[in-house]
């Protein structure tokens, strides 16, 4: 991944911006890795998932993405807490029963990426992150 030096510097100024660059690379990451799309910051009562894909399994796999300018003071993934599992768990459950997926295996996945001042984006995925 590439970036022209304004590009990065904006990106490393604008937490939202950062965050959706995050999710786009993430998804096309996926992508190249067999997942197919099925949708992108799903959102209902009970919380928001960024990106839901369907593994080569068939899995639907729930991905939460965490994108940081640095980890200089915790790794990406360690923002995934209790609550925001819960909350994961409980979107993913919501989802199933509206489009009627019920019963199909379910993952949760965290991907952590991190920008950094120069070099290449560092994307790093965890299978199986949590297990509900």
């Amino acid at each position: 991944m590439f970036l022209l030096p304004g590009k990065r510097k904006r990106l490393l100024s604008d937490r939202k911006l950062l965050g959706n660059w995050g999710e786009r690379h993430c998804e096309k990451f996926l992508k190249n890795q067999g997942y197919a799309f099925v949708a992108r910051n799903f959102a209902c009562k009970s919380g928001e998932v960024d990106l839901v894909m369907c593994s080569d399994e068939g899995a639907l796999v729930f991905v939460e993405v965490k994108t940081r300018r640095s980890e200089e003071f915790a790794p990406a993934q360690a923002a995934v807490n209790y609550k925001k599992r819960k909350k994961m768990v409980s979107t993913a459950r919501w989802f199933a029963n509206q489009y009627k997926l019920k019963g199909r295996l379910m993952r949760f996945d965290v991907m952590a990426v991190v920008l950094g001042e120069k070099g290449p984006a560092q994307i790093r995925h965890y299978k199986n992150a949590f297990i509900p």
